[in-house]
């Protein structure tokens, strides 16, 4: 594998971005179409953008392109949403693309992608950031420092996030007022958690789940592990980033900052581990949660605005959801995630990740100033599909017609607990994640089968955490 292109065989070892090595063994009939190659205007010397095509529909598409071409009308600019079912498959048709030398220039990578393109695939953004400080000071006074630092690796800046969403606590009012409940305090505790449930159970009815999650890195058991001060792998900070902290925040802000987040060694067997799987079986037993489901949770919407679900853990992304779904903002509400022997929470962002192999860097850097201007996200974000990275979007106006009441949460999960985090993604994030959803669903098919199940997962982590990506 070169700096500039990851090879095939490389490729073929990115786990759960198996599809893009299967692709790579697709006859040749389908390669124009498998690449992108013969998309009109493909090699029309257009600085090119692959995002994630569910989150980007052409009206998202047309705003970016539009306003992009107002501000630099000397570069052309083409946008191509790349449909897929989720991250992963997003990440394995992007290494596609890659492997056959037709790469986009910019590509909207999540948290779950950060470090694995920042390693192999991408470009430090640093030289541009010290060279447009003064520019790009009002974007970090309005950017919560925690979201800047899961964008760095190994010292080195290589997105600027542009939305974010951490895992917080939706709860149906409904449901709520059935069972006699009033809404949580922000403090409020594991065993609050606990009891809440049990007392939607008693008024909710044969065919109702008082806690529904599902099995993903994002929003699945990674939170309560956050909770109870653990972790999936061990985590601790990069060294470096004092060039980017000492320059844009204050001193109380880039307190205990570093240059990126490192999670190296698994602790699937960790006592905390256990205690917080165990937990969560102990509630599948008592018929306050069903087994988690995997996938990104798309049919929840359904049945939590129609209260058949009491409580489950979503984004600021929800917001929007379940306005679309018909719920109004009185119907619904959210609050952070309880309290255990933390009540340090996770979220997830994203932002655009640049190639080494774009031959047009200094044209997509001014791209990803523009994709972080409030007025680009104010025209972007207008549905309340995601949590925008920029504080001062976080306003009554834009949560009066979608809710929730409590819509400071979102912003406030950081701001109050400066010690939420990203989820943990290392460069093996593919493997990791495979491994985690594969021994959560055994871990969880009775309380007797969590330490078998953890210990497997511990063998099955330390094989991928060696692996070169």
């Amino acid at each position: 594998m070169t700096d500039s292109l990851i090879s095939r065989r490389g490729l073929m070892r990115y786990g759960a971005y198996g599809a893009a090595a299967a692709a790579l063994g697709g006859v040749a009939a389908s390669w124009d179409r498998l690449t992108g190659a013969d998309i009109p205007g493909r090699n029309d010397g257009s600085l090119v953008v692959a995002t994630l095509g569910p989150a980007y529909g052409p009206e998202a598409i047309r705003t970016l392109t539009e306003g992009f071409r107002k501000q630099h009308p000397d570069i052309k600019l083409r946008i191509n949403a790349v449909q897929a079912v989720d991250w992963s498959d997003f990440f394995a048709k992007i290494l596609t693309q890659i492997a056959a030398g037709t790469a986009p220039d910019l590509v909207y990578v999540a948290t779950e992608g950060v470090q694995l393109f920042a390693q192999r695939l991408g470009v430090p953004l640093d030289r541009w950031v010290k060279r447009d400080a003064e520019e790009l000071r009002e974007y970090f006074a309005d950017v919560h420092p925690s979201l800047v630092e899961s964008m760095m690796y190994e010292g080195s800046l290589y997105q600027l996030p542009v939305e974010f969403n951490a895992a917080d606590m939706y709860l149906n009012n409904q449901v709520l007022k059935r069972a006699g409940a009033g809404f949580p305090a922000p403090d409020w505790t594991r065993d609050d958690f606990t009891a809440l449930l049990r007392d939607m159970k008693k008024s909710g009815g044969s065919r109702f789940t008082p806690y529904f999650w599902t099995n993903r890195l994002w929003g699945g058991v990674v939170p309560w592990l956050f909770a109870n001060g653990t972790n999936l792998l061990a985590e601790s900070k990069a060294p470096g980033g004092a060039w980017l902290w000492d320059s844009f925040y204050p001193a109380a802000d880039r307190r205990g900052r570093g240059g990126g987040f490192r999670w190296t060694t698994p602790q699937a067997t960790d006592a905390r581990v256990e205690e917080a799987y165990d937990y969560l079986a102990s509630l599948i037993q008592e018929d306050l949660c069903t087994r988690p489901e995997g996938g990104n949770g798309q049919n929840l919407v359904g049945v939590f605005s129609t209260g058949r679900v009491g409580v489950t853990p979503a984004g600021g992304f929800w917001a929007g959801g379940l306005s679309l779904a018909g719920m109004k903002a009185t119907d619904y509400d959210v609050q952070y995630f309880p309290r255990w022997r933390t009540q340090r929470m996770q979220f997830g962002a994203a932002g655009y990740a640049l190639l080494r192999t774009s031959k047009k860097q200094d044209e997509a850097w001014e791209f990803i100033k523009y994709a972080a201007r409030r007025d680009t996200l104010m025209r972007l974000f207008t549905t309340n599909q995601t949590t925008p990275a920029r504080r001062s979007m976080l306003s009554p106006d834009r949560y009066r017609e979608t809710g929730p009441n409590h819509w400071q949460v979102f912003y406030d999960t950081l701001d109050k607990f400066p010690d939420t985090g990203p989820i943990p993604a290392p460069p093996q994030v593919a493997e990791v994640e495979q491994v985690l959803l594969k021994h959560t669903g055994t871990a969880l098919a009775s309380r007797g089968a969590v330490r078998p199940a953890l210990r497997r997962m511990q063998g099955d982590l330390e094989k991928a955490m060696e692996r070169d990506v």
